[in-house]
């Protein structure tokens, strides 16, 4: 028994659960916040800077403390929607009356992707800040790495990489979010499918990579600005400041 239609349409309200507590945790946008009690509500980080509500702008604009705060939470609030979706997701068996454990291990991993990405869209368009927020790449690594090690591995290299390279975050994560669907397949496929013993169906891998490449087309988007500025040689580095 594979992944289809017919059984995930009877998990609609796990589904629709999860999204809602995610898209509610990832409203939690802890650049604005952060911001507003450094300055002690005098200045909003979103007419800051790049006015985007993020880890980088807050960096530039605030401080490195407000910085590591602001990613630390960041991530964890998608940490925690995504174990939230894979708790819910994991009853999913049950209720289907299902005793396959590959299929029951592919829903919980369904409801891991269904938070995650409602928890990405928290971040970018909060319900609680006028749905004005960031750009989702630390929410993003964030549910790439509580999914898989083996793929986040991939993408923090590819990030670390282009980031030495260039000096420049946004570049950095455009190739790394670029080349997220790419990597999921790759690794799903090979590592979950063609292996012998292979915990996962193709369905599983093509669903999978599928939501890999609608967070990858999200965070590009999102730095449609960033695309442009990086075109004409604008886009500025983070360098270390001179004494």
């Amino acid at each position: 028994m594979e992944l289809g239609i017919d059984i995930l349409s009877g998990c609609w309200w796990m589904f629709l659960l999860s999204a809602v507590i995610a898209y509610l945790l990832g409203s939690i946008n802890t650049a604005v916040m952060v911001t507003s009690i450094v300055t002690k509500g005098k200045k909003d980080i979103r007419n800051m800077g790049s006015g985007n509500a993020g880890f980088t702008n807050v960096l530039r604009s605030v401080g490195k403390v407000p910085a590591i705060i602001t990613i630390v939470c960041d991530a964890l609030k998608c940490v925690v929607a995504v174990l939230i979706g894979a708790f819910i997701f994991s009853f999913a068996g049950t209720i289907l009356n299902s005793s396959n454990e590959i299929l029951n291990g592919e829903l919980v991993l369904i409801g891991k992707y269904v938070s995650g990405i409602f928890c990405i869209l928290g971040h970018s368009y909060p319900v609680y800040f006028g749905f004005k927020g960031g750009k989702g790449i630390v929410t993003a690594a964030a549910l790439i790495a509580s999914v898989d090690w083996r793929v986040f591995i991939c993408i923090i290299a590819t990030f670390l990489i282009v980031f030495i390279i260039t000096k420049i975050i946004s570049a950095a994560s455009i190739t790394a979010a670029a080349l997220y669907a790419p990597f999921t397949f790759g690794v799903t496929f090979v590592f979950d499918y063609l292996m012998p013993k292979a915990p996962y169906s193709l369905t599983y891998v093509l669903m999978s990579t599928a939501a890999a490449l609608i967070i990858s087309i999200f965070v590009i988007v999102k730095h449609k600005a960033n695309i442009g500025r990086l075109l004409r040689g604008e886009e500025k580095k983070i360098t270390a400041k001179k004494k």
